[in-house]
């Protein structure tokens, strides 16, 4: 089972020899605000700074893409992701595809 301690954007794992590649792993959700979130979160570009509501929006995303590739990763029987990467594009004008991949690998301590 992939621990989250196991998963790096690197080609390799310190203290870990990768035993066995597993193949590309991905997760992936698409979201979009609410009308009512849109409202929010234009005004609170009014005051300018941070605006919250759409921080919130991105972190719950990410998450969800990445938990997603978690499992994926634990089908194909890893115990670690390497290369893990994040890409993300406009589907239509206000809905967000997030898609978080990297390769499912087994890895043994050295």
């Amino acid at each position: 089972m992939v621990d989250q301690q196991l998963v790096t954007t690197s080609n390799q794992l310190e203290g870990y020899r990768i035993s066995k590649h597993l193949g590309v792993v991905r997760g992936i959700t698409v979201r979009s605000r609410s009308i009512f979130g849109n409202i929010a979160g234009a005004f609170q570009t009014l005051g300018g700074g941070k605006i919250s509501i759409y921080v919130e929006l991105c972190e719950r995303a990410r998450q969800e893409a990445y938990d997603h590739m978690i499992q994926h990763a634990n089908e194909r029987g890893a115990n670690a992701i390497i290369n893990m990467r994040y890409d993300a594009n406009e589907v239509m004008n206000g809905v967000t595809e997030v898609l978080c991949y990297g390769t499912a690998v087994q890895a043994v301590n050295v």
